[in-house]
């Protein structure tokens, strides 16, 4: 990647480049080092506590069913887990938030290959803890082909094992840029999920899953891609 002086130039060379999405995502994380940007050590603690706590570990394996879910997407409307696997599979991504970059690049990175996942039937699901008027940007960035949904209080996150508490010195980074969680999330607990992927089948089963400590690193599009060609559910016409 050429020299870049702001972080946001890199964010966006970065989302423009062709490189699978964790060598995009390893190269903003160094990008964060080469700016001395406080985030990159705060970002180091975080993945070291999360990985001393377990954090992920009880979330719903390979084989097994996802759990219901009935969570607010926009405008207010209610969509359940039966909803988005109505007709086919469906992809759920776990995301910090409108505000995290490593998420903004995975979602725009999904949402390129929009037309390779659907085209197995898939519909594609973020759920995310910011109350809908904060996902705005997450719509237009995904250009509206990622139905954004809002977990109140990590409700559903918190059920699967996969909530975590920033910790005080991210949280005093965090606010000293304008990211304030107690508005975004209507709540002052400063808790966020741990970003996982699952792929589920159409009887709501478990085909694949990415659950890291790591919050750097996601699942692969082509491994989201390998797991809806394998399922048996299914037919097309």
């Amino acid at each position: 990647m050429k020299q870049t002086t702001t972080l946001a130039d890199a964010f966006e060379e970065i989302c423009a480049s062709e490189a699978p999405l964790n060598e995009r995502l390893a190269a903003y994380a160094e990008k964060l080092r080469e700016l001395n940007f406080p985030f990159a050590e705060a970002y180091d603690e975080v993945v070291a506590r999360v990985l001393a706590g377990e954090v992920g570990q009880m979330a719903p394996a390979v084989g097994e069913p996802m759990p219901d879910f009935i969570l607010p997407g926009k405008d207010g409307h209610l969509v359940s887990l039966d909803d988005v696997t109505q007709h086919g599979p469906a992809v759920i991504s776990f995301n910090r938030g409108h505000w995290c970059s490593f998420c903004k690049i995975e979602l725009r990175t999904i949402a390129e290959h929009h037309e390779e996942i659907t085209a197995s039937g898939a519909v594609m699901v973020s759920i995310i803890p910011d109350r809908q008027q904060f996902a705005g940007p997450l719509h237009a960035l995904t250009l509206g082909k990622i139905q954004i949904l809002t977990d109140v209080d990590n409700g559903y996150a918190l059920s699967l094992g996969l909530v975590m508490w920033i910790g005080e010195h991210l949280k005093a980074l965090m606010k000293g840029r304008g990211y304030h969680l107690e508005t975004f999330h209507g709540s002052d607990g400063w808790f966020i999920p741990l970003p996982a992927t699952f792929v589920v089948d159409q009887s709501k089963i478990v085909l694949a899953r990415f659950v890291d400590p790591d919050f750097r690193r996601r699942m692969e599009i082509d491994e989201i891609l390998a797991a809806l060609r394998l399922r048996k559910d299914f037919h097309p016409g």
